[in-house]
């Protein structure tokens, strides 16, 4: 009797886990939501704006680096022409946009919430995520029309195109990550946004996305590879839209494992420094 008892507790307690799981993935999609519907609230071009943005970022680098520099790039398949290192760039500026701008965000996520952190019931874990989900989508339209392009251009889809959504698991927890430390700690000290996009300029230069991997003196490519997740991240990208045959399995496991460390750190230190966020704000 007291073990069909102690089942029948475990198996309420299993649901009603379930349940909150449940009603927190419903909060967070319809935060989402509506943050993307309130960005662009009353413009004429609505959610267009972000696809113009990212390719207005693609003219700009690619004037100044293959037209300007004269940057070379040679890919298997495509000419060597100026599309052919837009579309190269394109790959490995959405990863970027996405990442830089829903870290961006999501470091003011809590102090920018104030009244909902005050709300004894409110999931406060959900803030900083609610930024990062919705720059990724809107990402999403410019990966759309990249694999467009390359389609025209090369007049094939590639079958590593399944594999996208791996890579997407490694970007989100990596941003994630850091979305949640920046967000705690902003609480605390204000100073991190601006910190936080000083060093976002300088990680820029220091990831081949504007540039190809080439150029980075040999002796210390490696440790841009391994110890950058963002570098990988980009080339993966390549990899999978432009090559068609996955070039960087290494790099890809390092920097999935380097994103899963960062965001249980960072959510640990969230989650310590949750209790606090009330009696500061």
């Amino acid at each position: 009797m007291r073990g069909v008892v102690e089942k029948a507790s475990k198996l309420k307690y299993l649901r009603l886990a379930n349940e909150q799981w449940q009603a927190k993935y419903d909060l967070l999609g319809t935060l989402v939501r509506r943050d993307l519907e309130a960005r662009y609230k009353g413009s004429v071009l609505g959610n267009l704006w972000p696809l113009l943005n990212q390719l207005s970022q693609l003219l700009i680098y690619t004037y100044v680096f293959s037209i300007v520099l004269k940057v070379k790039l040679s890919l298997r398949g495509l000419p060597e022409n100026n599309l052919t290192f837009g579309l190269w760039l394109f790959a490995g500026l959405l990863p970027w946009i996405a990442f830089t701008g829903g870290l961006s965000q999501a470091a003011g996520s809590v102090v920018g919430q104030s009244n909902l952190v005050k709300k004894v019931v409110f999931p406060l874990s959900l803030l900083p995520l609610v930024p990062i989900l919705s720059t990724f989508i809107e990402s999403s339209f410019g990966l759309m029309a990249l694999i467009l392009l390359v389609a025209l251009t090369t007049h094939t889809l590639h079958v590593t195109l399944a594999l996208l959504p791996l890579i997407w698991i490694t970007q989100l927890l990596l941003t994630a990550g850091l979305g949640y430390l920046t967000a705690g700690l902003t609480v605390f000290l204000r100073d991190i946004p601006q910190t936080l996009n000083v060093l976002l300029n300088l990680w820029l230069y220091l990831t081949p996305i504007v540039y190809p991997a080439s150029a980075i003196p040999e002796m210390w490519r490696n440790w841009i590879f391994w110890l950058n997740p963002m570098a990988a991240i980009a080339e993966i990208y390549r990899d999978l839209v432009l090559v068609g045959e996955v070039q960087h399995w290494g790099e890809w496991g390092v920097a999935s494992a380097i994103s899963v460390t960062f965001f249980i750190c960072g959510f640990w230190v969230y989650k310590r420094l949750r209790p606090a966020f009330a009696d500061v704000l």
